[in-house]
């Protein structure tokens, strides 16, 4: 295969991984419409349904690269509890009280929080160009928040709490990805996320036992239908294609192709869930992904 034509296949694995990551608030704002589903019981189906795939997928990389030490099973098992199962449980949560479009817009934040967590704790100094872009994205997510917060909206106490928990997901995420980016160079980038998907499943499977009963489960078709496409498509087909996309394109390249997830989000959720979409959402986007793409993308 030429260089090209490498390439381009890794273009078209990132449009396909952006996509699929995308469609994932949509499918949890569908269950929690067609039933009164908790997100501990939809985290415990996307997990468990995921898990063969994942248990395939570690069994065939086991001897794929150094063999792992007892500290190397800490990190994973730390790294996949923050970063698949906390992050994800406060997704699922805030997206009972926030639209798809706007959670995606918030959890595309998590690469200006790896900027600001490398300039608290590995002591960058930042640049002009990153304070900028720093500046754009907050003033923008600012905006989009400001429609739906204010004192004469309704539900304006509970949305600002679910904005806030799709936040401290993004910051969850982002403390994954800076903490783990030397454990992921050294076990390697699919093994790696087919272990720490299979340490996340643990307490997700836990919670779910001691806090629902098993007539959680009885749910209609519809409910069964969206965790299933949940589990195969937005989780096991989007985190493969990424590690696919990021290895033949870079992290830069699949940083300016993700600007297409909050995008096709907003139309798709104001069009089909009939959320709101006005032109300070829209200007508050753009300045949002603006400056995550000011962070992302090099000079």
């Amino acid at each position: 295969m030429s260089a090209a034509a490498y390439r381009s296949w890794g273009v078209a694995f990132a449009i396909c991984a952006v996509l699929a990551f995308s469609v994932r608030p949509i499918l949890i704002k569908l269950s929690y419409a067609a039933h009164p589903v908790s997100p501990t019981t939809l985290l415990f189906l996307r997990m468990t349904l995921s898990l063969p795939f994942f248990i395939t997928m570690g069994w065939w990389m086991r001897n794929r690269g150094p063999r792992l030490t007892a500290r190397d099973w800490v990190n994973v098992a730390f790294l996949g509890f923050i970063g698949y199962y906390a992050a994800s449980f406060l997704d699922f949560i805030g997206l009972q009280y926030v639209g798809a479009g706007v959670g995606r817009l918030i959890m595309f934040l998590y690469p200006t929080l790896v900027l600001v967590l490398s300039f608290a704790f590995l002591h960058r100094k930042p640049a002009a160009r990153e304070l900028i872009a720093l500046a754009m994205s907050y003033v923008g997510i600012a905006l989009v928040l400001s429609t739906q917060i204010s004192p004469s909206a309704p539900g304006g106490k509970l949305f600002l709490f679910g904005a806030l928990l799709m936040f401290g997901g993004a910051l969850l995420y982002a403390v994954y990805l800076v903490a783990g980016s030397q454990v992921v160079k050294r076990i390697g980038s699919m093994r790696f996320t087919a272990y720490s998907m299979l340490v996340s499943a643990v307490p997700a499977v836990l919670q779910f036992f001691l806090l629902e009963p098993l007539s959680a489960l009885d749910l209609p078709a519809a409910v069964w239908a969206y965790v299933l496409i949940l589990a195969t498509l937005s989780t096991v087909l989007a985190v493969f294609l990424a590690a696919e996309a990021l290895k033949r394109i870079g992290a830069n390249q699949f940083a300016l192709i993700g600007a297409v997830g909050p995008v096709s989000v907003a139309i798709t959720s104001a069009i089909g869930l009939g959320e709101p979409f006005t032109w300070v959402q829209a200007v508050g986007g753009l300045l949002v992904i603006s400056g995550v793409l000011l962070v992302s993308l090099k000079r």
